[in-house]
């Protein structure tokens, strides 16, 4: 991502939100953080993504990650959209700020801005961007919807299901992979160190090549 690359130290923005005035650095403090942009307030499609959100608010909080939403419209018309989410929830509360960013300053820093989709000025609006954001401040993971899209929150909690673990032992997650199935041991472990880290045992999967890379094991 130009301006954004994974890895990086997210910019410490200080701004107004639903919730008052929000330094992200503090705000992140030390736990994991799910930064996400929307469009528009009072839009169809921008409306349920943050009522699923909302519906999906005590999962994130049961992994300890805090939740940021971030647009362009200004902190009085979040106020009053939340009514609207609300509606659209499952009985749930919207508990999470949303940033105010009127001038996209803040949208520009983090590359949430889709130039295909404008305003009545011209103006670029914030593209469904959404970034997971560690403990020490880094972008972990960056999903960018186009805004005829809307994002699908189950793949978010996998997705972060997954960063979490590998930040714990030295695995990746295969495609598709789901919370409770193996993962696989990372190809920089070597043998002798994998069967320290993981006294439990894994299986190897042979391979036509028989190169001994496909490493199952359970964490």
């Amino acid at each position: 991502m130009p301006g954004l690359k994974l890895g990086d130290i997210v910019p410490n923005f200080e701004a107004p939100s639903t919730h008052g005035r929000i330094k992200l650095h503090e705000y992140i403090g030390d736990k994991w953080t799910i930064l996400f942009s929307h469009p528009a307030d009072f839009t169809p499609i921008c409306t349920t993504e943050l009522a699923k959100i909302a519906d999906y608010t005590d999962e994130f909080e049961r992994r300890g990650v805090k939740l940021l939403g971030l647009s362009c419209d200004d902190v009085a018309t979040h106020q009053a959209w939340v009514k609207d989410i609300e509606a659209l929830a499952s009985g749930k509360k919207v508990r999470y700020p949303i940033v105010g960013d009127p001038e996209r300053e803040i949208l520009m820093q983090l590359n949430m801005l889709d130039p295909d989709e404008k305003d009545a000025k011209g103006t670029p609006l914030p593209s469904r961007a959404l970034h997971i954001i560690g403990p020490d401040k880094r972008l972990k993971l960056s999903f960018l919807y186009p805004g005829t899209t809307g994002r699908n929150f189950d793949e978010v909690l996998r997705v972060l299901d997954s960063l979490q673990l590998a930040a714990k032992h030295p695995i990746a997650t295969p495609a598709n992979w789901k919370v409770g199935e193996r993962v696989m041991i990372s190809p920089s472990v070597k043998n002798e160190v994998a069967k320290q880290k993981f006294p439990q045992g894994y299986e190897t999967i042979s391979l036509p090549s028989g190169r001994d890379y496909v490493r199952l094991v359970n964490v």
